[in-house]
């Protein structure tokens, strides 16, 4: 495919969703517009059994990359995911990130590829994009090897980065695998020859750690594109985790319920991070919030958008009618009562007895088995599951519907 110089596209790769560009912008400009076919790439650590929606921020990137020509690389961390990037997850920051095994991992991967190509177009004829396996040339490293790779940084490097820094202050453990893991992201960049990668801001410290061993094993320059993280109104990241993710696996219903949850201060980013749109598009954005249109139908836009772009627009639009005839209660056949509870997780079968929609557990059982529950329009097929309430969820039992909110 024929390297293009389009300068929207551009654009939009220089400056949605970024917040920094290493060495610079400028530089990643001047290779835009070389003609040079650039090798490009995302990692994907299979730690959950779904990507999220903070994954799609970037994965947009790669398919403006992809669009104007260049070497797109789709990399499945199926080793770095034994190890573990040490978690931001406010719980887990004094202490390491459980080591998953060759088989949990395997099982994670199953749907990234699949999911990822609602965004990115993977199997394009003109310019498709190649998924890699990072276990393909770091199980291979024998000990000699890594002490090798080991030598080219030292712990003042590595000790710096907040994470451990929190550790040290907490005064806990920090374990050595855990310094292997810039190690061995920065080895893929070497191994697949990038020329850009490209990450969340919370993986700048590992994504620099590539551009110093592509500089010292390949001899160039590795631009990194650190893009903008999606975060609550208090500034805490959303993400696997964080525990309050909007899972790719999610239905449309609650995808756009879920978006629909967001705050009007998150609309704009919403719309920024978590759309294919344009700068002029954003802008046109940024301009009516401010001249205080209703929020609701900004919100609305963006939900519809958003479902659509992670499922499509008969989903988006199902997931519209039913939000609007459930959670406005504009229907006149829908009976809608709330009700407020005081913990934040249930097994269905204490919630559906909890808010009084079955007398028992036994009967609220039959009625899982036999179909007659719904939450958020999704049947529940397994009695045993538990309901964590980070968002409403409307719960139905034959015709009795009921709204839920968590409140402590």
């Amino acid at each position: 495919m024929e390297i293009k110089t389009d300068q929207k596209i551009i654009n939009r790769i220089l400056n949605k969703a970024v917040e920094q560009i290493l060495p610079n912008k400028e530089a990643l400009e001047k290779k835009l517009l070389s003609g040079k076919r650039l090798n490009i790439y995302q990692g994907f650590d299979p730690t959950a059994p779904t990507l999220h929606i903070g994954h799609t921020v970037m994965m947009r990137k790669l398919e403006d990359f992809r669009k104007i020509g260049h070497n797109i690389i789709f990399l499945i961390g199926d080793f770095t995911a034994r190890i573990g990037d040490p978690s931001d997850k406010k719980e887990a920051r004094t202490s390491a990130r459980t080591v998953l095994t060759k088989d949990e991992i395997s099982e994670n991967l199953k749907l990234y590829v699949d999911q990822a190509s609602h965004i990115i177009d993977i199997k394009n004829k003109d310019n498709p994009v190649k998924i890699l396996y990072n276990s393909t040339w770091l199980e291979p490293l024998n000990f000699g090897d890594i002490i090798k790779l080991a030598s080219e940084f030292t712990v003042q490097q590595m000790i710096k980065r907040s994470m451990f820094q929190k550790r040290l202050e907490a005064n806990k453990p920090i374990y050595l695998n855990e310094f292997m893991y810039p190690l061995m992201q920065g080895y893929d960049s070497v191994m697949m020859d990038i020329d850009v990668e490209v990450g969340g801001n919370d993986q700048l410290f590992n994504m620099l750690a590539g551009r110093d061993m592509v500089r010292n094993h390949l001899n160039k320059e590795k631009i990194v594109i650190a893009g903008k993280l999606l975060t609550t109104t208090q500034g805490d990241k959303m993400g696997k985790s964080e525990g309050n993710m909007i899972k790719l696996s999610d239905s449309p219903e609650d995808i756009y319920g879920k978006v629909m949850a967001f705050t009007d201060e998150q609309i704009v980013n919403g719309f920024e991070l978590l759309t294919s749109g344009d700068l002029d598009e954003l802008e046109e954005i940024k301009k009516r919030f401010k001249s205080n249109e209703n929020p609701m139908i900004l919100k609305k836009e963006l939900a519809f958008r958003v479902t659509s772009e992670l499922k499509d627009i008969e989903g988006a639009k199902s997931a519209q009618e039913y939000f609007e005839s459930v959670f406005q209660n504009k229907s006149t056949d829908t009976k809608l009562d709330e009700i407020t509870v005081r913990k934040e997780e249930y097994n269905i079968l204490e919630l559906i007895t909890e808010t009084n929609l079955s007398p028992s557990k036994a009967q609220a059982r039959r009625l899982v088995e036999q179909g007659a529950i719904k939450i958020n329009d999704e049947k529940v097929v397994d009695w045993k599951i538990q309901i964590t309430l980070t968002q409403p969820l409307v719960l139905k039992v034959g015709k009795r519907i009921l709204k839920i909110t968590y409140q402590p």
